[in-house]
């Protein structure tokens, strides 16, 4: 795993990437070869003193991403390695269960006896227990939040009318807005 620490508000010393890089690369043991992937990681320091740490590992299948805050920088560190263990855990369970069903055996992951394996009810989180379907009437991308706000969700797919593509926007935690594009 190649590492990139970057900091905002807050001077990067050995020490710190020295942790972030021991943390993360724990990681590696949920693979069976040691993925060739870049770590992009960003530490930020606010005014009221809190950190908060996001972590980006893109790889040829997933995206491994998860962000947290916490008043100590070294506790948010210790707390996204855990999400990203569970967001690892659950890529895996699900990989398993369609190569099962599949009948051939995925290798990218190693096996081995977990206590802290995803259980049953874990499983079914992926479930899909509603589905809907509707036109996707054109628009650009301030009506479609506007839309989004009235029906009180926090995402809304629309045709954009520029470029007649299907886009989503979506509300970010900050309370900002974001936009996705297909391509």
């Amino acid at each position: 795993m190649n590492f990139n620490v970057r900091g905002e508000n807050i001077e990067v010393t050995p020490a710190i990437r020295e942790y972030v890089e021991k943390k993360i690369s724990k990681l590696e043991r949920y693979f069976t070869e040691t993925p060739e992937a870049n770590v992009h990681v960003n530490l930020r320091i606010y005014n009221d003193k809190k950190s908060k740490v996001e972590v980006t590992i893109p790889m040829p299948n997933l995206v491994l991403r998860a962000e947290e805050v916490h008043e100590d920088m070294y506790a948010a560190i210790d707390l996204i390695t855990d999400k990203l263990e569970r967001q690892i855990r659950k890529y895996k369970t699900k990989v398993n269960r369609k190569s099962r069903e599949k009948g051939h055996v995925n290798t990218v992951f190693t096996t081995f006896e977990d206590s802290s394996a995803p259980t049953i009810e874990e499983e079914h989180e992926l479930e899909v227990v509603r589905q809907k379907s509707f036109d996707l009437k054109p628009m650009d991308s301030e009506e479609a939040i506007l839309q989004m706000n009235m029906l009180g969700h926090n995402f809304y797919v629309f045709t954009n009318a520029e470029t007649n593509l299907t886009n989503v926007v979506y509300k970010r935690k900050d309370g900002r807005y974001g936009l996705i594009e297909a391509q």
